[in-house]
């Protein structure tokens, strides 16, 4: 269902951070079921993008709900693997991202 995703824009950095998560609270409770995170269109991340998955992650388990983050880019599955958080997460890959990484 489309309430239930967070479509995250192409840049997701330190400048679009709290925009973006001054909409979860609203994402969180509108819908049911796991807050699945779209991360296809991200070409621009940055630490701060982790915090803001952590952060999303930490709402979404405070509401019963479930959370993943779906079509991230391979530089965000670097980027979580070098912070140790990739499983916390919940990382699903691009389909280019398997043949890209490693």
């Amino acid at each position: 269902m489309a309430d239930d995703a967070l479509k995250l824009p192409a840049s997701v950095t330190i400048d679009e951070t709290a925009a973006l998560a001054a909409q979860l609270p609203a994402q969180v409770r509108g819908g049911r079921g796991v807050l699945r995170v779209d991360a296809s269109a991200v070409t621009a991340s940055d630490s701060s993008t982790i915090a803001l998955l952590l952060e999303a992650r930490r709402q979404a388990e405070a509401a019963g709900r479930g959370f993943e983050v779906a079509g991230a880019p391979p530089k965000l599955v670097d980027l979580a693997r070098l912070y140790g958080v990739d499983a916390l997460l919940s990382l699903v890959p691009a389909p280019s991202a398997s043949s890209a990484s490693s």
